[in-house]
């Protein structure tokens, strides 16, 4: 089949890094491997962060001029017509002003994976983008899910046979599964490459520095691990951002601990996680968090916060600890256990590793996609 594919808050082409443009990337790829051609049908945003309403109102009508000159190439043959419209992310701050017109006029089936819907926003500055986004979830023939939490709200506004597919994020486990095999070289390379002492072990968090839930977040890592000072550990900081300073100022209180690696290209991913021995992350407010899925299959023991569908990723107590959001006292608990006990904390790796190729690898993420558009065209045909 061929999808046309469209991400408003982020394109999988955006020159920035984010967990948003590696799930739209890793979404094409799935579809790709699973025999589907995949068309990027644009890259207009169409997020808002300041509730400015002029600025929706202006963003709002530059898509409807793209819809209109896709629909024109589409007319034309100058681009092949879609069979299927997949729209990734969709909420009240980027809505889809494009994919319910082009799939209205064309009449085929509109699919949107991770969608949400929050009735509280109503009359509030997002109004038009959340009245936009919940006409697109009454019109869609299937929500992907990749986290459960947003589930109930939206599936209120479905109509009447229109499914929820639950789906557990993937990631291409291979580039991590091989540096694992090679984690000591790896954890010699990034020893000698940031003076970290290779002789204690490494704790490590993978996040853009963002203000908000952000930096919340390495605010309730700094004050958990500020309780274990007195432990031999290293903590290495993977990441960047407009926040900087203020992700500085919230490991203050661990300095004389932390390895600031900043922005890595993807990459060099796969090698620091596999040097590392055990992924810490408070997770404020996470829809589910890719690094823990990226860490689990680099073989790494995982420690978060039990925030939204992080439950979904991190298969604790088996694979790794989970710990009552925004309790970092709870944090530094975990996270000692796991430091005292290495035997465990191996074992626990080894489990989360395994489960992550089995169940959140590419090939599943393919196959689960795959099954998606057929009952979509099965029940449209």
């Amino acid at each position: 089949m061929l999808i046309a594919f469209y991400a408003p808050m982020k394109s999988p082409e955006h020159p920035n890094p984010s967990g948003d443009r590696q799930i739209a990337q890793l979404l094409m790829r799935a579809l790709d491997q699973g025999g589907h051609q995949v068309h990027l049908a644009s890259q207009h945003r169409s997020y808002d962060g300041t509730g400015d309403t002029k600025t929706q109102a202006t963003i709002k009508r530059e898509g409807g001029r793209l819809a209109s000159r896709l629909l024109d190439a589409y007319r034309n043959n100058t681009i092949s017509k879609p069979n299927i419209w997949l729209t990734y992310h969709l909420y009240h701050k980027a809505p889809d002003w494009i994919g319910p017109r082009i799939c209205k006029t064309l009449k085929i089936p509109y699919i949107i994976a991770e969608a949400s819907y929050a009735a509280k926003q109503t009359g509030g500055p997002w109004d038009l983008g959340l009245q936009a986004s919940k006409q697109a979830i009454e019109m869609a023939s299937a929500i992907i899910s990749f986290n459960a939490v947003d589930d109930a709200c939206v599936s209120s506004l479905l109509r009447g046979g229109t499914k929820i597919f639950s789906i557990p994020p993937f990631v291409d486990t291979q580039p991590y599964a091989a540096a694992a095999k090679k984690k000591m070289l790896h954890r010699r390379l990034t020893a000698d490459r940031y003076s970290i002492d290779p002789g204690v072990p490494w704790l490590l968090c993978v996040a853009m520095m963002r203000p908000g839930d952000k930096i919340r977040s390495y605010e309730q890592l700094g004050t958990a691990l500020s309780i274990l000072k007195g432990r031999p550990w290293r903590l290495l900081v993977v990441g960047d951002g407009t926040a900087r300073e203020q992700a500085t100022r919230a490991l203050a209180a661990i300095d004389d601990h932390v390895h600031w690696i900043g922005r890595q290209d993807a990459e060099k991913l796969p090698g620091i996680y596999a040097a590392c021995d055990l992924y810490v992350w408070p997770a404020v407010n996470e829809a589910f968090g890719m690094a823990f899925v990226e860490a689990q299959a680099s073989g790494l023991a995982a420690v978060a916060g039990n925030y939204g569908g992080v439950q979904g990723v991190v298969n604790a107590p088996d694979c790794g600890l989970l710990v009552e959001p925004g309790n970092p006292e709870a944090l530094a608990v975990a996270v000692a256990k796991l430091l005292d006990e290495p035997d465990n904390r191996q074992a626990m790796a080894s489990r989360a590793q395994q489960h992550t190729w089995q169940h959140h690898g590419l090939d599943a993420g393919a196959s689960a996609l795959d099954r998606v558009l057929k009952e979509v065209t099965s029940c449209q045909s």
